[in-house]
């Protein structure tokens, strides 16, 4: 097999904290309620005035060292400035419980970060790049768009509740699993103790996503990011069972580009979000596996030229 370039973006972030002749990198703290957000924001060095801007997010219980922040220095090197957050409860943001997956929260988080995009003065217009689990997160973000102008996603998870009995196993594992995160959730109530479990495994029959996870499992990739835990509250359960982008989809409101390959995550599920989004919708497709998607530098070169053209083309 040819070799293939893996990017590392904690590692880039080590050298001189990221900032290169092209692209400069900052940390910034936002309000989104109650809760910080963390973000670091890559811009186009030497770009003068105004740049199309976007926030970036990754996939389920990632951290911005990881895919997200790869796809924001993409961007910035392709002259979009771009904010890769961790959400509320994961990585440097605050929140409670830790390790939480709520979609209303995420949005809260998308929503507060494009704001603040948005009232600088050095941003044309505000879009938001979701990758995997934030591909879906993203479809919140059309369908309630606030200062947002454009969304893309790139190898996006399109759930929905009628298929999540396909994906673990049947309506009794499904129903097991929303009494798991109920019961986890009175738990935390009357303790403040979290009960989690891996979020992805190879073997582990209780992890959340449990198959060939190997870009978790590799500590040349993303499980060997310091800044990553590798476990999701159990008490997810449920939001994660009604986590339903497609019907979002078709409320969206403001231009959608979709990311796509059929070795990706539920291709026809892309596909049905692409035809719910009608006018507003926009499909590249393109080879690949999933996690190619996240840090094959061919790969992510590919989908930062579309998503790059995507955003200017709407944000300018």
């Amino acid at each position: 097999m040819p070799e293939v370039n893996i990017l590392r973006e904690d590692l880039a972030l080590q050298h001189d904290g990221g900032t290169t002749e092209t692209v400069s990198v900052e940390t910034v703290r936002l309000k989104a309620g109650d809760r910080e957000v963390v973000g670091n924001l890559y811009r186009p060095k030497g770009a003068g005035g105004e740049v199309p801007a976007a926030v970036v997010a990754g996939s389920l219980t990632s951290v911005k060292e990881m895919m997200g922040g790869i796809y924001a220095r993409a961007l910035a090197e392709r002259g979009v400035a771009a904010l890769a957050i961790d959400y509320s409860d994961y990585g440097e943001s605050g929140g409670e419980p830790r390790l939480f997956d709520d979609p209303s929260k995420k949005l809260e988080d998308l929503k507060a970060a494009a704001g603040h995009l948005a009232g600088r003065d050095d941003v044309s217009g505000v879009g938001m790049l979701g990758v995997c689990t934030s591909g879906g997160n993203a479809m919140y973000v059309a369908a309630d768009p606030g200062p947002v102008g454009a969304v893309a996603t790139a190898a996006g998870w399109f759930s929905e509740p009628s298929i999540t009995p396909d994906a673990y196993g049947g309506e009794d594992e499904v129903k097991k699993r929303r009494e798991a995160g109920e019961a986890a959730r009175r738990k935390y109530e009357e303790t403040g103790e979290v009960e989690t479990i891996p979020a992805y495994s190879d073997t582990d029959e209780t992890a959340s996503h449990m198959g060939p996870m190997e870009y978790y499992m590799d500590a040349a990739r993303g499980g060997g990011v310091a800044a990553y835990d590798n476990r999701l509250a159990v008490m997810s359960w449920g939001p994660w069972m009604d986590f339903d982008p497609v019907a979002r989809a078709a409320e969206a409101k403001v231009p959608v580009l979709i990311v796509h390959s059929d070795d990706s995550a539920f291709p026809d599920q892309a596909k049905k979000v692409h035809e719910a989004l009608g006018a507003h919708g926009a499909l590249h497709w393109t080879t690949g596996a999933h996690f190619d998607f996240y840090d094959h530098a061919d790969k992510v070169a590919e989908t930062a030229d579309a998503v790059a053209a995507h955003f200017k083309a709407h944000l300018a």
